[in-house]
């Protein structure tokens, strides 16, 4: 018989076909491999005259001849199709009948023959792939392997009782590319539909192997590993073992995301990923590494049980604020369901969730659109049987700060069916009374709730009001001397929020250097940063009324300004930049500060102390803070002050006495002409002592600070310019310093803007203490827009701006002086 073609020509054949990687690029074996196999010859009776392949359901027709049955009956469709009568393919003479009759012996003996050759194709296949073979041998034994699994279903079962499929794996480890990538792919297709296999293939640390392999550089193994592994994953109980990997899951999650990665890649990785989804302990995995749609699937769909486990694992994860929105959107409903109705254990589950996603600020609108409010306040407030333990009411009370913190309108969120809201006077009554009847967390948080709802002046008056009803202002104030330092903090920034609107009922309860108000002053003293606490305490006194001589009075005693003072020096020089906290705690220091300059008259220390350390060239230096309007504002009022003062305070040169002949003849004596004068005090001026405005830059700098675009700087330096005409002073001197310094011009303005009413009071006082300078008033009656400011003050000012008004218009000649009229007619 003639010998056809040999399943080792095969071999040499698919060993040497190009693929995308380098591993395929076999030689040629050489024929002595051939001559090792021992392989019977192919008979031409076992070959089909149709396919040319060796028959495995050989048929015979009627005549005789035989063919593989799927080939003859293609033949006969396609003859039918073309509407001729049915031939042979080899005579091409008509049949009579198209019917088969089954070649059995030839079956068999084909069966048989197959059998051997398989046999000793295995045999050979296990001695290539044992160590000591040449890579050719190797690649050619898995070439083998991996075609007649393809081909043939049975042979899976041949391949794993000849144990081949555990020296299959030990190639993974191969230090050849080519032999690793090929390895890779006769597993898969050994694996592939049979679950005995995958198992084999899994054993031992292959896993792992399979897996380490994913994150080599070359894209042909990654692509065979990531393959693999997912025709491993489709059997569930190998599902846990893969995911059991450490790494396993984050570098399929990184492929499945990955921009970069060839596209094959990522699509095996995404299918591989949704089979491991199967196991729990998995979908915990991917929701750490970043993957959480499955187990928000399983917290929506999944059994009860899941469904709890998914949503307390979900309170331990750490999320970015996009997935907490994505988290809110998506299963926020369903959490707030679970607190409504729940169990105990689902409800601790469901509050875990809703405390990780609702510290965000987006996530937390999304949370009180779907209702989370209500339930979050009954939980807080029962009592009795129905009453969440304390553990659970601190997850209560940490989601309800957080959502507080969202700035959402809280007076237009009713809590219950009597309308009652966040700011109720009783909701308040009952925060203040459970944060001083429960443990340190809640009183924490508690503390935290009520920051977040005086945050806002509108709701911050509600809660003011509930407070001076409930008397809890001592208690809040003790929280200052809390132990821990977040109730601390959090307490001093509640007395933040709510000093502007009871300032003196907290300055009435802070006691001295063994209280609260010692805590708040070691505090500002800590030099290491700026704590967000420490802005928040020196903006709490900062807060409280000037006009309080008696609390000025124990600061001063406790050491405070010196504090403060040297805090502000240490920030101009540069010693705290970088921090968030520094504009706020500069703008508390400077408030602080100004508080002695409201207390200079009665009180000779402090002038002792604002002369030692300048206050006046401090002050003036701070009026360039661009960009901090209020440290510009405080510093102008208290230059305000401070120039008040300067009358009282100025030197003036002695007169001597006069001698014995200048009391017989006065004519002869004269007065000793005295220089450097001050043109306002007329004495011996200078910034440190007498605080005078005149000395250094201080006109120039306030004068520019009339063009500032807040209206609250601008009325406090024409403020302090206004000292200079006041009533006592040398006015018609204090016109020609301004006049010089170019300061009547920038008046004028702020007269013709007239932005507010204290604007226009002030600058209306001011032009008409400028227009009692008759030169000046000549000039400026022939502007037209000064006439119109000052008719419009006339006409539309209060009573006070209307008299001012008129007196000013009389000097400008646009209304007549009556006074005069009546002395001329007397």
């Amino acid at each position: 018989m003639e010998q056809i073609r040999t399943l080792s020509d095969w071999i040499t054949e698919e060993t040497t076909e190009s693929s995308e990687g380098d591993y395929h690029n076999v030689e040629q074996a050489d024929e002595s491999y051939h001559g090792k196999l021992h392989i019977e010859p192919i008979f031409s009776a076992f070959i089909c005259p149709l396919t040319k392949q060796v028959m495995r359901d050989p048929v015979t027709i009627e005549n005789g001849h035989t063919f593989e049955r799927e080939a003859i009956e293609k033949w006969f469709q396609e003859c039918r199709d073309s509407g001729r009568l049915p031939i042979c393919p080899l005579t091409l003479k008509e049949l009579s009948s198209t019917d088969l009759n089954t070649s059995i012996s030839l079956r068999n003996t084909i069966e048989e023959w197959f059998q051997r050759n398989e046999a000793a194709h295995i045999e050979m296949a296990c001695r290539s792939i044992s160590s000591g073979s040449s890579e050719i041998d190797v690649l050619q034994a898995l070439n083998y392997i991996e075609h007649i699994c393809k081909k043939y279903r049975s042979s899976k079962h041949v391949v794993h009782n000849a144990e081949l499929i555990t020296m299959i794996t030990d190639m993974l480890r191969s230090s050849s590319k080519r032999v690793r990538c090929k390895a890779l792919e006769a597993l898969r297709t050994v694996a592939e539909d049979n679950d005995e296999n995958k198992e084999v293939v899994a054993a031992g640390d292959n896993i792992r192997t399979v897996i380490k392999l994913l994150s080599h550089e070359y894209s042909v193994e990654r692509e065979l590993s990531v393959s693999l592994l997912y025709e491993l994953s489709k059997s569930e109980s190998l599902c846990e073992r893969i995911g059991g990997v450490y790494g396993a899951i984050l570098l399929l999650v990184g492929m499945a995301s990955s921009t970069s990665e060839n596209i094959l890649i990522v699509e095996k990785a995404e299918k591989t990923l949704m089979n491991l989804e199967k196991c729990e302990e998995n979908v915990r995995q991917m929701a750490e590494n970043g993957r959480l749609q499955p187990l928000l699937n399983l917290l929506l769909g999944g059994p009860p049980e899941t469904q709890m486990s998914m949503a307390a694992y979900l309170g331990e994860l750490v999320l970015s604020n996009d997935v907490k929105f994505l988290v809110a959107q998506t299963v926020g409903s369903s959490l707030v369901n679970v607190m409504k109705t729940g169990g105990i254990q689902a409800r601790e589950a469901a509050l875990k969730a809703l405390n990780q996603i609702s510290s965000y600020e987006a996530s937390a609108k999304i949370l009180i659109q779907e209702g989370i409010l209500p339930p979050l306040i009954k939980d807080l407030f029962a009592v009795g049987v129905n009453q969440l333990p304390m553990r659970l009411k601190e997850v209560s009370a940490t989601i309800l700060a957080n959502v507080v913190a969202s700035s959402a309108d809280f007076e237009a969120i009713p809590l219950n069916d009597d309308n009652q809201t966040l700011v109720s006077e009783d909701i308040v009554h009952n925060l203040l009374h459970l944060t001083s009847n429960s443990g340190p967390a809640i009183e924490c948080k508690l503390l935290q709730v009520l920051v977040g709802l005086t945050s806002s002046s509108t709701t911050a008056l509600k809660v003011v009001s509930a407070i001076k009803s409930s008397g809890a202002t001592i208690s809040l104030i003790q929280f200052i001397e809390a132990p821990r330092m977040d109730i601390q903090g959090a307490s001093i920034r509640l007395l933040q929020n709510i000093s502007p609107f009871m300032g003196q009922e907290l300055a009435d309860v802070l006691p001295g250097a063994s209280g609260p108000l010692g805590s708040l002053i070691r505090l500002i003293s800590e030099s290491n940063g700026i704590s967000e606490e420490q802005a928040a305490a020196i903006s709490l006194l900062a807060n409280l009324p000037e006009s309080d001589l008696g609390l000025t009075r124990r600061l001063w005693e406790e050491g405070t300004f010196n504090i403060v003072i040297s805090r502000v020096v240490m920030i101009r020089q540069g010693g705290t930049r970088g921090t968030r906290y520094v504009t706020p705690f500069l703008e508390g220091l400077v408030r602080v500060l100004s508080r002695l300059t409201y207390s200079l008259h009665d009180e000779p220390q402090y002038v002792a102390f604002a002369r030692d350390h300048n206050l006046a060239s401090l002050f003036t230096d701070l009026l360039q803070m661009n960009g901090i309007d209020k440290v510009q504002m405080v510093s102008a009022m208290a230059l305000e002050n401070l120039a008040k003062e300067s009358r009282h305070l100025t030197r003036f040169p002695e007169t001597p006495e006069p001698g014995f002949w200048s009391s017989i003849f006065p004519c002869c004596s004269k007065p000793p002409v005295v220089t450097g004068l001050c043109h306002i005090h007329h004495g011996f001026c200078s910034m440190k002592e007498n605080f005078c405005l005149l000395q250094g830059k201080t006109l120039e700098k306030l004068i520019a600070c009339l063009d500032h675009a807040n209206e609250k700087v601008v009325e406090a330096a024409l403020a302090a310019l206004c000292t200079l005409l006041d009533d006592g002073m040398d006015v018609e001197q204090g016109v020609m310093v301004l006049c010089k310094a170019e300061g009547i011009r920038p008046i004028l303005d702020v007269l013709l803007e007239s932005r507010t009413e204290i604007l226009r009071h002030r600058a209306v006082w001011a032009v008409e203490r400028i227009l009692r300078t008759q030169d000046i008033a000549n000039e400026i009656s022939g502007d037209q827009s000064v006439g119109s400011a000052l008719i419009e003050a006339f006409r539309h000012g209060d009573y006070v701006t209307k008299q001012i008004a008129e007196r000013a218009l009389k000097h400008t000649d646009r209304l007549p002086n009556f006074s005069d009229v009546f002395q001329k007619r007397s």
